[in-house]
């Protein structure tokens, strides 16, 4: 699909007849080749695969009602409490949208929006809320063009949700998500997030994400900010054929169930997405000394136990934990005994790979 054909095409009109709500959530996702840079309009520098979760997600209602003039109003709740600080973000993402949904301009739009986990903390919270917000615009939509197939409701959901956040357009649908343009992905896209095409071995089909909140604060470094400090980073090029490269590499892994390979693919990712940071100019430390307690307890814990568990992180300090269900047992027993001391007031969060984005 091109651009254009996101762009709402029926007549739009002032009808004062209308108004309702819609609810929905959307979960994070975890990206194991990881997005780091981007390009003018949210076009990802580098391809990027992630597994959906289920349980950090963001539940968002959005309740619309007629109004005349030319430009879009709305108010954000989050957790029950006006939120003037996300204004400028949401502002920013309505802006963006507005060309590929005219619509939204004659209706105020109130937003009531809470996460089932921590905000700004290393966990995707921003592609969740996109997500959300994006499905329920979508929603919107279709209640505008009742005819709208199911394809291009998941497709326009998730093209609208890269503008408000790149890697939320991985959070409408599918267990693993591919974005950016790589030729051997079938369908893949800059425009959007595709669900892995091809059949996902057995082995990935009930993987778990144990996600230990070392660091519940606010990120040292914000995403955007991160991603701008690649335009003129040294190694940028060539992290960028690199992801090129793992994502070809973790698409035949996927298919073919190989979890030494996925864990070294995984682990490689995920350290080189903070030496980006380590390397960029102004430099980054992104980790904390709890971060590399538990990556060296992992790296022995696997060594004397061959349990395929393995790390991956996002840009911040908390550790996602990853591992096929069937050695939870095992692996919630480590977390308790060897892992919970090196997270903020003991905290984790237990999650799994999801299914995507849901109406409730």
């Amino acid at each position: 699909m091109n651009i254009e054909e996101f762009i709402y095409k029926s007549p739009v009109e002032y009808n004062p007849n209308l108004k309702g709500e819609f609810s929905w959530s959307s979960p994070s996702n975890i990206a194991l080749v990881k997005y780091w840079g981007k390009k003018n309009n949210q076009i990802p520098a580098n391809p990027s695969l992630s597994f959906t979760l289920n349980n950090c997600k963001t539940i968002t209602r959005l309740e619309y009602v007629s109004k005349q003039g030319d430009s879009v109003e709305f108010e954000l709740f989050f957790h029950g409490q006006l939120k003037a600080s996300f204004n400028e973000k949401v502002a920013k993402f309505f802006q963006r949208i507005e060309k590929y949904c005219p619509y939204i301009k004659y209706f105020k739009f109130t937003i009531h929006t809470q996460n089932t986990f921590p905000h700004s903390s290393g966990i995707a919270s921003s592609a969740s809320a996109m997500a959300a917000l994006a499905v329920n615009i979508m929603s919107l939509e279709k209640e505008l063009n009742p005819a709208m197939e199911k394809d291009f409701f998941n497709k326009k959901a998730s093209f609208l949700a890269r503008l408000g956040s790149g890697s939320a357009c991985r959070s409408i649908e599918g267990k693993v998500v591919v974005w950016g343009q790589q030729n051997d992905i079938a369908g893949s896209s800059d425009l959007f997030g595709v669900e892995f095409p091809y059949c996902l071995h057995e082995n990935f089909h009930d993987y778990c994400d144990v996600v230990l909140l070392v660091d519940k604060g606010k990120k040292q470094v914000s995403s955007t900010l991160g991603h701008e400090l690649m335009h003129n980073h040294p190694f940028a090029q060539k992290r960028f054929e690199q992801a090129h490269e793992n994502l070809s590499a973790l698409k035949q892994i996927l298919i073919q169930g190989d979890l030494d390979k996925f864990i070294s693919l995984v682990e490689s990712e995920a350290l080189t997405l903070h030496a980006m940071m380590m390397t960029s100019m102004p430099y980054f430390i992104l980790f904390k000394a709890n971060t590399l307690q538990i990556i060296e307890s992992i790296w022995e814990f696997r060594e004397s136990t061959k349990i395929p568990v393995c790390f991956t992180l996002d840009a911040g300090a908390n550790v996602h934990l990853l591992f096929p269900l069937a050695f939870k047992e095992q692996i919630m027993t480590f977390v308790e005994d060897r892992l919970v001391k090196f997270c903020e007031n003991g905290q984790f969060i237990e999650d799994k790979i999801g299914l995507g984005s849901k109406e409730n």
